[in-house]
């Protein structure tokens, strides 16, 4: 099934491009790429690309879920490398984030849904699961960004590449502004995995799929305390290896499947 031409949720000056494909339940698709998170990102070509955006996607979900589910993927706003643009608010941007994501789904009449996040869509979507939690029915969070004590401004450095790209492209945009969404986003507080609370992580009765990352940006021991403290929480790990591929694909459909809510009325 080839994919939707790509698409726009409007909503004042916030424009989302997304993709909507196939069908099925529906998955939201949360990209890696820290702020550059966007749709390109599951399968960014050069090995040049991939190091310039922070991360290697080890599977592209648009392609392995095709069949399984109506997946939803998005640029998310102000990402350099995608097209979607709006207003930089950075009192409470995680928030701000969630409501683009909600607003997009809203838009396309979808109450209830799955998430799959890569990188910072791990944050995304324990967003999500925490101001929504009636509307999220699992949650798959693959390499899980999160705060090093020993490294305590790395997210902020590895946003630097985005920020001159975007203070370079958006002249309404300045730079001061920048930097305060960036501190908003990674260092107020600096800890765990910055969008949520360890607290409500303990408490959170969404089903997660733990897939702990191994490099400095994805620090494996947040990603095993996330699936350690969520009462809800399968942890699967090692996983990114080659050969492991195949079967870590697997297992995130079984478990989106056997999370997937019954239709109405069955």
């Amino acid at each position: 099934m080839g994919r939707n031409p790509t698409s726009f949720f409007q909503a004042g000056p916030v424009r989302i491009r997304y993709e909507d494909i196939g069908s099925g339940f529906p998955l939201l698709l949360l990209a890696p790429g820290g702020l550059n998170s966007a749709i390109g990102n599951w399968d960014p070509g050069p090995a040049a690309l991939r190091q310039m955006i922070h991360h290697r996607t080890t599977f592209n979900p648009l392609e392995v879920f095709k069949d399984d589910f109506r997946l939803i993927a998005m640029d998310q706003r102000n990402a350099v490398l995608g097209e979607s643009t709006g207003p930089m608010e950075t009192h409470d941007p995680w928030a701000v984030y969630a409501a683009d994501q909600f607003g997009l789904m809203d838009s396309l009449g979808i109450e209830r849904f799955a998430v799959l996040g890569f990188c910072i869509g791990c944050s995304y979507a324990l967003s999500l699961a925490q101001r929504a939690p009636q509307r999220v029915s699992a949650a798959v969070l693959c390499q899980p960004i999160g705060f090093k004590p020993d490294e305590p401004d790395l997210m902020r450095k590895t946003s630097e590449a985005w920020a001159r790209d975007l203070d370079e492209t958006r002249p309404d945009i300045d730079r001061g502004t920048i930097d305060r969404l960036m501190h908003n986003m990674y260092q107020s507080p600096a800890d765990f995995v910055f969008s949520v609370t360890r607290d409500f992580v303990r408490a959170c009765q969404t089903p997660l799929l733990v897939l702990p990352g191994d490099d400095p940006p994805h620090p494996h021991a947040v990603g095993m305390e996330v699936g350690a403290l969520a009462p809800r929480a399968i942890i699967h790990d090692p996983w990114k290896a080659p050969e492991l591929i195949p079967g870590t694909v697997e297992t995130i459909r079984t478990f989106l499947k056997a999370n997937t809510p019954a239709p109405l009325g069955s």
